[in-house]
């Protein structure tokens, strides 16, 4: 390891860190492509089925904010996921014309099982680092979890 310093990255190193984090992306978004495809979801449907796990049941205009597409390339969405059995779509009491929509128990075993296996992964990258190293990264990536929340409200 490198002794620290209190000055900050140059452009260089910033540049070297972005080399780092695609090729970490690359590899684990591979792995993850390979889970998505065994229950034939796709990532765009994954990221949706994640945010209802985490978030609950959502509106179509919520999702397709989240999603950043049109209202009626969400309802494709969802319609993909709910022919899959990942999701259930329930009208609202208020506004028959509206819809909720749910991870179903199956969604949530895929997001799960996904996740275990992020676990996995991520649990032999933290096999090469010291104790001190894996709480350092850890620290750091809750920091760079706070700042990406905040910005994205």
């Amino acid at each position: 390891m490198t002794p620290a310093t209190d000055k900050p990255l140059n452009q260089k190193e910033v540049g070297s860190l972005a080399d780092i984090i695609m090729v970490m992306q690359r590899r684990f978004m591979a792995n993850l492509i390979g889970e998505l495809a065994r229950g034939r979801v796709s990532f765009p449907q994954f990221f949706l089925l994640g945010h209802l796990c985490s978030m609950g049941p959502l509106g179509m205009s919520r999702i397709a904010d989240l999603m950043n597409h049109s209202t009626p390339a969400a309802t494709g969405l969802v319609q993909r996921l709910e022919k899959l059995g990942y999701v259930r779509r329930t009208p609202e009491k208020e506004d028959r014309r509206k819809v909720t929509v749910t991870a179903t128990p199956k969604g949530i075993r895929l997001v799960e099982g996904i996740r275990e296996g992020m676990i996995e992964n991520l649990e032999k990258v933290m096999g090469r680092l010291e104790p001190d190293e894996q709480r350092a990264w850890l620290d750091i990536y809750k920091k760079i979890h706070e700042y990406c929340t905040s910005c994205h409200r």
